[in-house]
């Protein structure tokens, strides 16, 4: 197999056949002819197929050394789309640290169809075998996690969930498949927003889903009805999940994050690079209380980041000294940094979870899992490391 570098350039890109364009051309049509009456050529209608869309996942299946992969106009409807394999009444079981609007979705869309979810700390293997029902279908987490960067041992929870038949999904966002491939490790499905990483650029909105395919049991209801063939396997279920409800991306946004994964691999490096050096900075500085970053001997999970992932990633959080007023001055302070949502883009992005991406999660619970009024979450970029240093310090010198 070719390594990832080449993946990136080549894997599922042919010539188009019709010009021999190197690049896959933007199809932008939302229907197509047909000579007769279901006589076509593979495409129908773009909700449910197209060619650009086509070649998007065929690469992401290669990158994610998985066999199929679906994509989604977000990571939410990727996400909704798991969550509608299950019937009223399923348990899932979600890490205790999610993205907020992770956390949204379940706990305040989901619930109210009937699904019933467990928030867990899944850091050991005692904790998640006692969280396990005779219920639970799903264990849905990150890892590294958002905010926190806290990290969850893949082959840990995929070895107990198939011994009781549970589906596993990861979220891999934070790392894409360049730092870590969970499907290697066990999981069933990887989750990607690729508004992130994936893309890189920041100017798009995107998800994934990317499978190992395997048969699966009839559900008790819809799926189980006489009249409706249902779907055997994994990928033919979200596939016609996908297509049903619709949440589809458009061809150009499709060729814009084929145009972003030519650079994933260069992207990533860089974006580690700088991480690491902005951490032992930061870890060193005289007004900052903490660091959390996978790449820090001072992590926990640092051991395990070694052994279940490539490299360290670009994102960290840290605890400027003070409370909120402090990490106020701190972050309108920042001059090459933006205060924005997201991450993942070239550009070095930092945010406070507690008012910004995590406000959808109640404060009780924000501060049990430890996002306090100082925490900062930053998403480093690739602009020169002693810039983004130069500017992180003059920005610590106001509070």
């Amino acid at each position: 197999m070719p390594q990832f570098e080449t993946q990136v350039i080549h894997a599922g890109i042919e010539p188009d056949e019709a010009t021999g364009a190197v690049m896959t051309p933007i199809y932008q049509t939302s229907t197509y002819a047909q000579a007769s009456p279901g006589e076509h050529k593979g495409y129908e209608y773009s909700r449910t197929d197209n060619p650009t869309r086509t070649v998007l996942q065929t690469q992401l299946a290669a990158l994610e050394h998985g066999d199929k992969a679906l994509v989604f106009s977000s990571g939410l409807a990727a996400t909704d789309c798991v969550l509608n394999l299950f019937q009223t009444g399923d348990h899932v079981i979600a890490g205790d640290d999610l993205y907020g609007g992770t956390y949204r979705l379940f706990e305040k869309v989901a619930t109210y169809r009937g699904l019933d979810f467990s928030f867990v700390n899944l850091t050991t293997e005692e904790t998640l075998r006692a969280a396990i029902r005779g219920d639970t279908k799903l264990i849905w987490f990150e890892t590294p996690t958002n905010p926190m960067l806290n990290l969850f041992d893949i082959q840990m929870i995929t070895r107990v969930a198939k011994e009781h038949g549970i589906l596993v999904v990861v979220d891999n966002t934070f790392m894409s498949p360049y730092f870590q491939n969970p499907l290697d490790l066990g999981a069933d499905i990887v989750m990607h927003s690729m508004t992130k990483y994936i893309n890189g650029h920041s100017d798009v909105v995107m998800g994934c889903l990317v499978m190992k395919d395997r048969e699966m049991k009839a559900p008790k209801q819809t799926w189980s009805d006489p009249n409706f063939s249902a779907p055997k396997t994994l990928y033919a279920r979200l596939k016609f999940l996908q297509n049903a409800v619709g949440a589809t991306p458009g061809p150009f946004d499709c060729w814009l994050v084929l145009r972003g994964i030519k650079t994933l691999a260069v992207r990533m490096e860089r974006h580690a690079q700088n991480a690491l050096k902005l951490a032992h900075f930061l870890e060193s500085h005289s007004k900052v209380e903490r660091v959390i970053y996978p790449g820090l001997a001072s992590h926990p999970g640092h051991k395990l980041a070694q052994r279940q992932m490539n490299g360290f990633g670009g994102m960290m959080t840290f605890f400027p000294k003070g409370g909120l007023p402090e990490a106020r001055t701190f972050l309108e302070s920042l001059e090459l940094f933006t205060l924005a949502e997201s991450l993942g883009g070239v550009e070095s992005l930092i945010e406070h979870p507690a008012i910004m991406t995590h406000a959808s999660i109640p404060p009780e619970i924000r501060r049990e899992i430890g996002i306090h009024d100082n925490l900062v979450r930053m998403s480093c970029g690739i602009e020169h490391t002693e810039d983004l240093i130069a500017d992180l310090d003059h920005a610590l010198s106001k509070i």
